[in-house]
């Protein structure tokens, strides 16, 4: 079993690990952007364009055994470059998207708060997310400035203060967060730290893993582990360092260019 996971940094970290988790054997195939990240502030075209040089570039590398799943674990690239991968990925590849976990944390009741970048905040598909699957609920929007960035950084006093700060923007009544960027979960202990373990945080991460495997099919696991190779911006590359600050990524290391068993 082959997997790419596009993104422009280490936010795919928290699903590479959960499908890890899942199946040990499979051979994960991380494809970063160094080059022209972040993804966040550029154009649909531009976003596009980078998700797709990221997948091509994973395609490669798996060679003759082509891949199994493109997984987009990115809601920037997700909102404006899954229907480009799919028409030229699937139906012999699967492309799995990502999306904030509103849904299940509204399913019980307000008030919930939605973590994200300032951009998705302010965005038309965050709203309407919110419209479809929160209505009659209580949802205070907090734009998280410099939080990615941090978390991608690994300094941990920029995180602390990234944190605390969109912390501080948060209703004291809310039952539950909704990490609405995948750079988030890397942090999720200090954001329940920020907010004096109030509240249930919500990600995608795990509903993500779940739904590759179901869209690959119910394949027996394989015996031993499988690799885990890095691509930044299409060349072969180690883990890179700020990944090993955070158990996600420390929990993939060991698989980091070593043969399958």
């Amino acid at each position: 079993m082959r997997i790419a996971l596009v993104d422009s940094g280490i936010g795919m970290l928290s699903t590479a690990a959960a499908l890890r988790s899942a199946r040990p054997d499979a051979d994960l195939f991380l494809s970063m952007d160094p080059d022209h990240m972040p993804w966040g502030p550029r154009t649909p075209d531009e976003v596009i364009a980078r998700a797709l040089a990221g997948a091509r570039a994973a395609r490669e590398a798996a060679g003759d055994g082509g891949l199994d799943a493109v997984v987009v674990p990115c809601n920037t690239a997700s909102v404006h470059g899954l229907a480009r991968l799919r028409a030229e990925f699937e139906p012999e590849v699967p492309v799995v998207g990502t999306v904030p976990a509103i849904k299940p944390a509204a399913a019980g009741g307000g008030p919930i708060a939605v973590w994200s970048t300032v951009a998705t905040t302010r965005s038309a598909y965050q709203r309407q997310l919110v419209e479809t699957f929160a209505r009659g609920v209580e949802v205070a929007q907090v734009a998280c400035v410099g939080l990615a960035e941090a978390v991608e950084s690994a300094d941990p006093r920029l995180v602390e203060d990234a944190v605390a700060y969109a912390a501080g923007l948060t209703p004291a009544g809310v039952r539950a967060v909704v990490l609405g960027c995948t750079h988030y979960d890397l942090v999720g202990e200090s954001v329940l730290a920020a907010l004096d373990g109030r509240a249930t945080l919500f990600t995608a991460a795990g509903a993500v893993a779940a739904q590759t495997l179901r869209r690959i099919g119910e394949a027996p696991a394989g015996e031993g582990h499988g690799r885990v190779r890095v691509l930044a911006s299409g060349r072969p590359a180690p883990l890179p360092a700020a990944a090993l600050a955070y158990p996600a990524g420390r929990s993939l290391a060991d698989g980091v260019g070593a043969a399958t068993p």
